[in-house]
This record gives C-alpha cells, sequence and structure tokens, in this order.
C-alpha cells in the first residue's frame, strides 16, 4: 500500500495503534482537547489503551500545552 492508498487522520490523535484509537472512537474521544478531559487511570480502565498509547497521549497533549485531568 502506498501513502497514497493510507486514510487521512479523521482527528488530532496521534498513531496510538487501532485498539487504543478504537476504545477512545467508542468512547466518543476524537480530539486531543477531548482526551485532556479525562484522567489517566481512566484511559488506562478503557480495554485497548495500554500504558504506551497514555505515554504517546501525555506527550502528545504536552506539546499542544494541555494535560490530562488527573
Amino acid at each position: 500500500m502506498s501513502t497514497h492508498d493510507a486514510p487521512a487522520p479523521i482527528s488530532d490523535l496521534p498513531p496510538i495503534g487501532r485498539p487504543a484509537t478504537n476504545a477512545l472512537i467508542d468512547a466518543g474521544v476524537t480530539t486531543l482537547a477531548q482526551v485532556a478531559t479525562h484522567r489517566r487511570r481512566d484511559l488506562l480502565a478503557m480495554h485497548g489503551v495500554g500504558p504506551k498509547a497514555v505515554d504517546i497521549l501525555a506527550a502528545a497533549l504536552a506539546e499542544q500545552g494541555l494535560t490530562f485531568a488527573d
């Protein structure tokens, strides 16, 4: 598959893996601003969201001047 065949991102979420992305989308979380309204431990409680995905999200939030709701 070439890069021309890849679907365009549907949000500003960083690449965190399909299971984690699907878990967030299923929970209605599609933007970093929405991620920032959740606590780290609540994200980790979602099936498919692990520590690596949360660390990637934390870094993306920090780049935007945001943090988790912890």
